[in-house]
C-alpha cells in the first residue's frame, strides 16, 4: 500500500444491535442477546479497511469505562488506534429490529459536550499520527460543542503536511464547507438528500448530481466529490469528469455500515493509486456487500470483490 491511513472519530460509540418479537409502547421488551460492535464513522471505515485487507489507524476519543471497553473492542478486530481522552463518557447506541415487521429502530446519543481546550488536544495527536502522504479520513458525527468549521480547520492543519483529507459529515458542517470553501478537501462526500437540499433542487437522474457536484469542485469546495444516491447508486465529480457506479442487486438485510463500508474502500483504492472510476466502483460493491449483513458486521473481502463485476460503472 503506498499510503498510510488515518481515520478519525471524535464521537465513537459502543453499538448494541438486538431484536424483539414486536416494538410497541408499554410492555417490556424481551430482546435477544446483543450484538456489541465499536462505532462510530471513522472507527467503522478502520473496521471496513481492515475487513477489506487493508491497514489504517483509528484516531479515537475516549472517555470512561465506555471507552475502556471500546479499545477492548477495536482490539479484538485487530484494528490499530490511537487513543486519546475526550470529555466525559464514551456514548452508547442501540438498534433494535422489530421481527414481526422487519423494521429497524436507531436510538442514537449525541456524545459528551466538548468544551474549548479539547479541540486542540485532539489537532495535536493528529500532528503525532499524521505523516508525509497519509490519507486522513473524518466520518461521523461531531461531538456537542465542537464548531461546525472543525472539518475545515483539520483540513488546514494537516495540508503543510502533504497529507490528503477525505470528509464524509453532515449538517452545519457539511453546509459550513459548501459555504466557505477553502481548496484543503480532497474528498468530500454527502447523501442525495444533502446534495438536493444545498442545490436547492431535485436531482432525478444522476447527470443532474453530477453537474452540480462539478459546480461545487470549480467553486473550489473539494477536488473530488461523491454523492450517495441510495439504491441508485453513487456519483463521482473530478476535475477530469464524473462517473456513476450501481450496486449489485443483493438482498437486503440491514443498511447500517453501508456508506463506512463505501468510505473504507474508496479510501482504501485511493491508497493503492487505484483509477478513479474503480475506487468508485469499489466502495459501491462495499456497500452492496454491507447490506447483506446483519447489524454493523460491514463489508466482507470476498463478497466485496465478487460483487465487483456486478458493479455498473459509466463515464456521465
Amino acid at each position: 500500500m503506498k499510503a498510510h491511513i488515518l481515520t478519525i472519530t471524535l464521537n465513537p460509540t459502543v453499538d448494541y444491535a438486538t431484536s424483539a418479537p414486536e416494538v410497541v409502547a408499554g410492555p417490556k421488551l424481551r430482546c435477544t442477546e446483543p450484538h456489541i460492535d465499536p462505532g462510530g464513522g471513522g472507527i467503522n471505515v478502520s473496521r471496513a479497511i481492515r475487513q477489506l485487507g487493508g491497514q489504517s489507524v483509528a484516531l479515537v476519543a475516549i472517555g470512561g469505562a465506555t471507552g475502556a471497553h471500546l479499545l477492548q473492542l477495536l482490539a479484538l478486530e485487530g484494528v490499530a488506534t490511537v487513543a486519546f481522552q475526550g470529555p466525559g463518557e464514551t456514548r452508547q447506541s442501540v438498534s433494535v429490529t422489530d421481527n414481526s415487521t422487519g423494521e429497524q429502530y436507531r436510538f442514537v446519543m449525541p456524545g459528551p459536550s466538548w468544551r474549548e481546550e479539547d479541540v486542540p488536544r485532539a489537532l495535536n495527536t493528529v500532528d503525532q499520527a499524521t505523516g508525509d502522504g497519509t490519507l486522513v479520513v473524518l466520518s461521523g458525527s461531531q461531538p456537542p460543542g465542537v464548531a461546525k468549521e472543525f472539518p475545515s480547520i483539520l483540513a488546514g492543519h494537516i495540508a503543510g503536511r502533504g497529507a490528503r483529507i477525505i470528509v464524509d459529515t453532515s449538517g452545519s458542517a457539511l453546509f459550513d464547507l459548501v459555504e466557505k470553501p477553502r481548496e484543503a478537501i480532497h474528498t468530500l462526500r454527502m447523501n442525495g438528500e444533502e446534495c438536493e437540499e444545498i442545490a436547492g433542487s431535485a436531482h432525478p437522474a444522476p447527470e443532474d448530481t453530477a453537474r452540480f457536484a462539478e459546480r461545487l469542485i470549480a467553486k473550489g469546495v473539494a477536488q473530488h466529490v461523491i454523492v450517495a444516491r441510495g439504491a441508485d447508486g453513487s456519483v463521482l465529480a473530478t476535475r477530469d469528469g464524473s462517473w456513476h457506479s450501481v450496486g449489485a442487486d443483493v438482498p437486503v438485510v440491514s443498511k447500517v455500515g453501508a456508506g463506512d463500508s463505501f468510505v473504507g474502500a474508496y479510501t482504501l483504492a485511493l491508497a493503492r493509486e487505484w483509477k478513479t472510476e474503480d475506487c468508485l466502483r469499489f466502495g459501491v460493491a462495499a456497500a452492496s456487500a454491507a447490506v447483506t449483513t446483519e447489524a454493523t458486521r460491514l463489508c466482507d473481502r470476498q463478497m466485496t470483490e465478487d460483487l465487483m463485476d456486478a458493479c455498473t460503472i459509466r463515464r456521465l
